[in-house]
């Protein structure tokens, strides 16, 4: 158990656009049988995600509240009927940004827990969080040996989006706006890294696809326009997978897109939240979020899956307001934002 003395803090949005570090006082305790206490290591930005609970206008995360989603820290106590992890065990949680915290293991949405693997480095361990997000995508779609794939957005979900598709045997295409994304891609590996803001991204695709068809476009920018204008570029019969979520109001002609699916591409839309799967490992359900973060982990501890390049900052929580005022203002400086808490 911690010392009496140990403080907990946390990161809160106290009020729209507004970042503030609470100081809670004591740890929490085990009530129920099946919680667990954690304490902290390091927890990963989900940029996208939370800079929307920031502005205060996501129903699901009302303000006052404590972004993050992606922890890995050390078990401080468990419950009666925890059976799988003691005392000291290393654990990916989709834990908050807080010093320590505590999580019901079987709760649907924030109950995950997986045992982080000998030889992987816990920093490197959080990453797994954000890349299960991406997994969504392949597990939705039917991406084979050899199969193209365009990949729009190469922020973290975007960019392990397009490595698990390479793992998959395809050649992907990736775009982004951002110069330190692109590089960061293709320090991953990734070869064809394209400027989405230049006028001719769309002739470059079709120039570097060659003759073969465009099967599957991965969106992770979650903008409207972006899905639009890629989906043309599909072949008849070929997938549009909804990996980002679009929070941004668009206007276009909604009939002469659905002729375009309709009369000439027959091309299918499909959703990627990563809620489509169960959270826990289940004898009737070949895949869940426990299964693949376990995958995942192996993939980077093996370095098949790259997450070095991703990582631009490490820093402590006390410089959490100045981190997403960087996030807002100025992100293309950032990418991974590790808070250590350590």
């Amino acid at each position: 158990m911690p010392p009496p003395q140990m403080q907990t803090k946390r990161i809160l949005f106290d009020q729209p656009g507004h970042v503030a570090i609470a100081r809670d006082g004591a740890v929490p305790v085990v009530e129920k049988s099946t919680e667990l206490v954690v304490r902290t290591l390091y927890s990963l930005v989900s940029p996208g995600t939370e800079l929307a609970c920031l502005t205060g206008r996501e129903s699901w995360f009302p303000l006052p509240g404590t972004p993050g989603y992606a922890a890995v820290g050390e078990v401080l106590a468990a419950g009666a009927a925890v059976t799988r992890f003691v005392p000291g065990d290393r654990i990916l949680t989709h834990g908050p940004h807080a010093s320590c915290f505590k999580i019901d293991t079987t709760d649907r949405y924030t109950g995950t827990c997986v045992k982080i693997p000998a030889g992987l480095p816990p920093e490197q361990a959080v990453f797994a969080r954000m890349a299960s997000i991406a997994l969504a995508a392949i597990r939705t779609a039917r991406i084979e040996l050899g199969d193209r794939v365009l990949v729009t957005g190469l922020g973290i979900v975007g960019n392990f989006a397009a490595q698990f598709a390479a793992l998959q045997g395809a050649w992907v295409i990736a775009t982004d706006l951002c110069e330190r994304r692109r590089q960061a891609a293709r320090n991953c590996g990734l070869k064809y890294c394209l400027d989405a803001a230049a006028s001719n991204w769309r002739e470059q695709v079709e120039k570097i696809l060659g003759t073969s068809p465009l099967g599957c476009f991965i969106d992770a920018t979650g903008l409207s326009s972006v899905i639009t204008e890629a989906t043309e570029l599909l072949t008849p019969g070929g997938e549009a997978i909804l990996l980002g979520t679009p929070r941004q109001s668009w206007t276009a002609d909604a009939t002469e897109i659905y002729r375009r699916i309709h009369l000439h591409s027959s091309v299918r839309f499909k959703g990627a939240l990563e809620w489509l799967y169960p959270t826990f490992k289940d004898e009737f359900a070949k895949h869940s979020i426990e299964r693949n973060t376990e995958i995942i982990m192996e993939l980077i501890r093996e370095d098949r899956l790259k997450v070095a390049p991703l990582g631009t900052h490490k820093i402590g929580p006390e410089y959490a307001p100045e981190i997403y005022a960087g996030l807002r203002d100025h992100k293309d400086d950032y990418l991974g934002v590790v808070f250590d808490w350590t």
